[in-house]
């Protein structure tokens, strides 16, 4: 496993933006597959965005397409995710994560490095 530290998340008005930052230790980052992850209370957590080891494949879930990029960078050991027209329904504690080989990005089951999470808060 990965130890894994989200920042970048508050408060923004709809329509804004935010940048969330994932630093990973270790320095064998770029074997890790990268995601984000999202959780309102009382519901499961949702696949937001993934991302390869060498950044060339890269899926969303489609309540975010076009609106949220995911990017890493090997060499600082670090995953961002950059949320653009941000709407009170994107409103969630965002989690990084990591795997070196997971079956299914979209399921949380297959991560099983999980940061601490980033509270994101939209208001309308």
């Amino acid at each position: 496993q990965v130890k894994l530290v989200e920042s970048g998340g508050g408060l923004v008005q709809a329509g804004g933006s935010l940048r969330l930052s994932c630093g990973a230790s270790g320095r064998s980052f770029m074997t890790y597959f990268m995601g984000w992850f999202r959780q309102v209370p009382g519901k499961d957590s949702e696949f937001v965005a993934s991302i390869t080891r060498d950044g060339r494949s890269i899926d969303y879930a489609d309540s975010v397409k076009g609106r949220f990029t995911i990017s890493r960078d090997n060499a600082e050991n670090t995953v961002y995710l950059q949320m653009n027209s941000l709407k009170p329904e994107d409103t969630a504690v965002y989690h990084c994560v990591a795997d070196r080989a997971p079956i299914n990005y979209a399921l949380r089951g297959s991560f099983d490095s999980w940061g601490q999470g980033t509270q994101v808060t939209v208001s309308s």
